[in-house]
């Protein structure tokens, strides 16, 4: 048997309709089990190695969003009330492990993946679907991605088969750029980033708004890491802060991001951090105090959005994970298990079909029903443009802040610290054009 296979049957934690008296985590009230099998889910994610926290993470927010579908009888079909089952695939945040666990999932019947920590494994997912559902279009699968940013994706490497509910890293960088272009004290800034495909179109990305918006500020280093290598970002910090930099730009995530703060705040830099990331997993405890007003992330949502939707979400998340580490949550990824629902409800039977005498997906109905579609939660509103399947929705830029600050009731992770808003980009302005040529079967 394939070892992703079996690593995968071992982790499964899910099967969360039918209240399974083997999984570890506990589940919500649920109505009475579907009887019908459920829709399965994999997850192929990192659940080991050095972004392990980063899997988890996405692990508990896909738990979360999948149990609240059972939780109100499953997904709606025609033929009956169908629960959603999530499945763990480890991919060891390696590309090779990922096409692997892909292979796996589908062997054993699955017929929806989703993936998003690293871009990398995401691209190789997206070649191997496309050439899986054109080879067995009795077995199509479908690829929702929650965290894969690189903006070639949805560009020239869009797939029908293929569904982003995260902002790209341009339409990310031009967030931050929104508030970083009115910093007018600031004249010289460091570029940092992971080296692969991601942290380099962030640089690049960063290198052009710079150019077009602030040709004023200088760009006084501009330099790649190997990702999930190093140990020790002190080097790179002294080199940041003999730079003279005001400010430090980076799309780095997981522990590069950490232990890239950390080392800053030991060798004494100073200026600000505009992040992709820099809300949670151990960056604001780890830069602590220093970090107050200076460390600015873009999002699509943070704990302490103004409204009473927004923060009855967040309070409902802290109660099903209550552990300080467990928080980080993902408004995204319930957007998209809530889009998933209701797409299959929307394609009706055309959602099901027989394989073999067999009830299955038809994954191209369920496609086509979630192109166009639009799916509002937690008073967040996001539509899927059907020309790139490219998720539009509202981007927020927040600052580091104390609990307890005007704007800061919530903190992050038992830190302390939380995220103030200081920005919100609606999805109209959020928008960028894209250069997809649909290929549709």
């Amino acid at each position: 048997m394939n070892s992703a296979f079996s690593v995968a049957r071992r982790t499964v934690l899910a099967c969360l309709a039918l209240a399974s008296s083997s999984a570890s985590l506990p589940l919500l009230a649920q109505s009475a089990a579907p009887p019908l099998p459920p829709i399965r889910i994999a997850m192929i994610e990192g659940l080991s190695g050095p972004f392990a926290n980063t899997g988890e993470a996405v692990f508990r927010n896909l738990v979360w969003a999948t149990e609240r579908v059972n939780a109100r009888g499953g997904v709606n079909l025609s033929s009956g009330k169908r629960a959603l089952a999530l499945e763990r695939f480890d991919s060891k945040g390696q590309t090779e492990e990922a096409l692997s666990a892909l292979r796996a999932a589908i062997d054993s019947g699955i017929q929806v993946v989703m993936q998003g920590n690293s871009s990398a494994p995401a691209a190789a997912l997206i070649d191997a679907i496309n050439k899986h559902n054109e080879r067995d279009p009795a077995r199509q699968v479908l690829f929702l991605n929650y965290s894969a940013v690189l903006p070639e994706l949805t560009n020239e490497k869009c797939s029908f088969w293929h569904f982003r509910f995260d902002a790209h890293a341009d339409m990310r960088v031009s967030a931050l750029m929104s508030v970083l272009k009115e910093d007018r004290a600031l004249q010289s800034i460091y570029l940092i980033g992971q080296d692969y495909s991601f942290g380099q179109a962030v640089l690049r990305e960063a290198r052009r708004q710079l150019q077009e918006q602030r040709p004023d500020v200088r760009i006084v280093g501009d330099e790649l890491h190997p990702m999930a290598r190093v140990k020790d970002f002190v080097p790179y910090a002294a080199k940041i802060k003999a730079s003279g930099a005001q400010a430090v730009l980076t799309g780095n995530w997981g522990n590069d991001l950490t232990l890239l703060v950390k080392a800053a705040r030991e060798v004494g830099f100073d200026g600000k951090f505009y992040t992709f990331y820099g809300n949670a997993l151990g960056a604001p405890a780890a830069i602590g105090e220093a970090g107050v007003g200076k460390v600015v992330a873009v999002a699509d949502w943070f704990p302490n959005v103004a409204g009473r939707e927004s923060e009855s979400f967040y309070q409902s998340f802290r109660q099903r994970f209550p552990k300080p580490e467990d928080d980080y949550v993902h408004l995204r990824m319930q957007l998209m298990v809530e889009m998933l629902a209701q797409s299959l409800e929307r394609a009706g039977a055309q959602a099901v079909k027989l394989t073999d005498g067999k009830p299955s997906l038809d994954v191209a109905a369920l496609a086509r029903a979630m192109e166009g579609a639009e799916v509002t939660f937690a008073g967040q509103t996001g539509r899927m443009r059907a020309a790139d399947h490219q998720l539009q929705q509202p981007l927020v830029v927040a600052v580091m802040d104390k609990r307890g600050q005007p704007g800061v009731k919530f903190d992050v992770e038992g830190s302390s610290y939380g995220f103030r808003v200081i920005r919100e980009v609606p999805a109209a302005r959020a928008e960028l054009p894209h250069s997809c040529r649909m290929q549709r079967p």
